[in-house]
């Protein structure tokens, strides 16, 4: 049995965990059904919770239940949750709650105005309140740097990807610049002759209502394991999984006209969720028992969305759903050529599969030079133009709703976060990868509409192994090696120009 001193910090973390639950719920009603005239309100009473959890973090003594735990007698599980309880302290206390305090409110007032400001394309209005999210956000960058003598963005970076630093981000993503432009011409040209028709009845539009597609979403939603007992599917302006695990809420959106994005977002954000209520039971409440990092997290729904949501196989266990609920005439040839088709755009959450990662390499570069100092808010439009002319050969001059104001990650101070995307597509190639080196017979099972082997793979050696192991060593347990993103770059051009 653990000794008391560990026992009062999985206690207080617990109490925790508890608070952040409300957090959450709280955080998803925000974002789906509360009415905008409760938002000044909210943010102020999400504020003041922040600031609860954070106080909470503090309270007196634990130091010395930390520097005790170390000496009493802990099995290698306990050790790891102790080594997990310590790192999430570090990170929560090194901040001053002003700033804790500051940062919530300037990032929920943020949130809430770009929904309206990225919708009149509003980049003025807009920059106003970013600048004050940019500056809280290098002060807490700073703060951090001195503590840990880490590298400003190094320390935002880390929050999301233990391990991961910017000179390790250069490495993985220095290749992907160099062959990821020649790929997406290669690619457009070998699909130049494809017919891609329009959704809908006899080749045009149809308009698709909300129910229908939701009711095509939820049939996915269940055919890839999602426990209806334990979340829900709603709408919201930006898609997202949040709550607990024991709570899930994901979202999606719906446009009349086309179908197709609804449904491989809610894919996406169903690999997220199954990931969540997979967690390890055993260390409910404690960060042991969490998601590994972000990386790891969007390697689960990019799994889903890519690795099985694009698989001919897949789509034709799904088309028959499309073909009774939305009426449409699509055949599992042009279906699979819709998910397929390399087309660069303006939306990171519309791009398809190849042109991805341009749009994460972009916008880490953007977040990078912006903690660091290098550029200012008020230079963002101007570089992010520049950027997506070099990667994806279009302007977004003057276009900043569909350029820089299209995401909602920097308006509460997310910066680091962009880089687990495409890690995580990587991660999700390395663990396809692998996993069918293990069972030669997933294709087959696929076939067969049969996904579970594949989910029992991914529950057993990532889903239930929480944050008892380092990044590194659980990617290394699973596929026989660290991150090798080589593996993403075959699965691309297996895929796209070896495949069909």
């Amino acid at each position: 049995m653990a000794g008391p001193f560990y026992q009062k910090l999985t206690e207080q973390f617990q109490r925790i965990y508890h608070l952040q639950h409300l957090q959450s719920i709280v955080s998803w009603d925000q974002a789906t059904t509360m009415p905008s005239g409760g938002n000044q309100a909210r943010s102020n009473a999400l504020s003041e919770l922040a600031v609860t959890i954070h106080q909470t973090y503090n309270q007196n003594g634990l130091t010395e239940w930390f520097e005790r735990a170390e000496d009493e007698s802990l099995d290698m599980s306990e050790h790891q949750s102790l080594r997990e309880m310590r790192r999430r302290w570090q990170l929560a206390t090194m901040l001053p709650t002003e700033l804790v305090k500051a940062k919530s409110l300037a990032g929920s007032q943020c949130e809430y105005a770009w929904r309206d400001q990225r919708h009149h394309n509003d980049w003025t209005g807009f920059a106003k309140n970013f600048k004050e999210v940019v500056t809280l956000s290098r002060e807490e960058a700073k703060i951090r740097s001195s503590i840990t003598g880490m590298l400003p963005y190094d320390t935002l970076i880390d929050f999301y990807e233990p391990e991961m630093t910017q000179q390790r981000l250069d490495q993985v993503f220095g290749p992907m610049q160099q062959w990821l432009p020649e790929l997406i011409q290669t690619v457009q040209a070998k699909q130049q002759d494809w017919q891609i028709l329009p959704y809908g009845h006899n080749g045009h539009y149809g308009h698709y209502g909300d129910d229908a597609q939701k009711a095509v979403g939820l049939k996915i939603m269940d055919y890839f394991g999602f426990d209806f007992n334990h979340g829900r599917l709603d709408v919201s302006t930006h898609p997202f999984c949040g709550g607990v695990p024991e709570d899930v809420r994901i979202t999606t959106r719906y446009e009349s006209e086309d179908f197709s994005r609804s449904l491989m977002g809610i894919i996406h954000e169903t690999g997220h969720a199954r990931y969540e209520q997979n967690l390890p039971q055993q260390w409910r409440g404690l960060p042991v028992g969490e998601a590994r990092s972000m990386g790891i997290h969007e390697s689960q729904s990019l799994f889903f969305e890519m690795q099985l949501g694009r698989h001919q196989a897949v789509l034709q266990t799904i088309l028959p759903w499309v073909q009774q609920h939305l009426e449409s005439d699509l055949n599992i040839t042009q279906f699979h050529r819709h998910y397929l088709q390399v087309k660069p755009g303006y939306i990171r959450v519309d791009a398809d599969e190849v042109t991805y990662p341009a749009h994460i390499m972009l916008r880490y570069q953007i977040e990078r030079d912006l903690i660091s100092g290098v550029i200012e808010v008020d230079d963002i439009p101007e570089l992010w133009d520049e950027l997506m002319k070099k990667y994806l050969h279009i302007s977004t001059k003057d276009n900043y709703r569909d350029g820089c104001m299209q995401d909602i990650h920097w308006t509460d101070g997310s910066f680091g976060y962009f880089p687990s995307y495409t890690l995580g597509a990587m991660y999700a190639a390395q663990f396809y990868a692998a996993m069918t080196q293990q069972f030669p017979t997933i294709a087959a099972e696929l076939e067969q509409g049969n996904i579970q082997p594949i989910t029992e793979w991914l529950r057993t050696h990532i889903w239930q192994q929480g944050c008892l192991h380092t990044t590194d060593k659980l990617v290394s347990a699973a596929t026989g090696e660290i991150l090798n993103p080589e593996y993403f770059h075959q699965h691309l051009r297996q895929r796209y120009l070896n495949d069909n």
